[in-house]
C-alpha cells in the first residue's frame, strides 16, 4: 500500500555512483546510458510514493536510507 510522498535525496556517493556508469556506458552507447539514466530515475523516483521499497543499507543501519537495485536494461 502506497504512503504519503516522500522527497527522495540522492547521497552524493550515489550521485558520483551513477555519473561514472553513465560515463562508462556512453563511451560506447551514448542512446544506452540515456536509457539506463532513465530507468535508473524511474526505479529512485518509485520511492516518493514505496519508500519502504528496497534494502535497508546494512552498514548504514537506516530505515531512511535504502539500496534499491535496478534491473538490466
Amino acid at each position: 500500500m502506497a504512503g504519503r510522498a516522500r522527497t527522495v535525496a540522492w547521497t552524493p556517493l550515489s550521485q558520483d555512483g551513477l555519473n561514472e556508469v553513465l560515463e562508462y556506458i556512453a563511451e560506447d552507447s551514448p542512446e544506452a546510458a540515456e536509457k539506463v539514466l532513465f530507468v535508473v530515475l524511474g526505479v529512485a523516483e518509485s520511492l516518493s510514493t514505496f519508500s519502504e521499497r528496497g534494502r535497508v543499507v546494512p552498514e548504514l543501519r537506516d530505515h531512511r536510507i535504502r539500496d534499491v537495485f535496478v534491473p538490466s536494461v
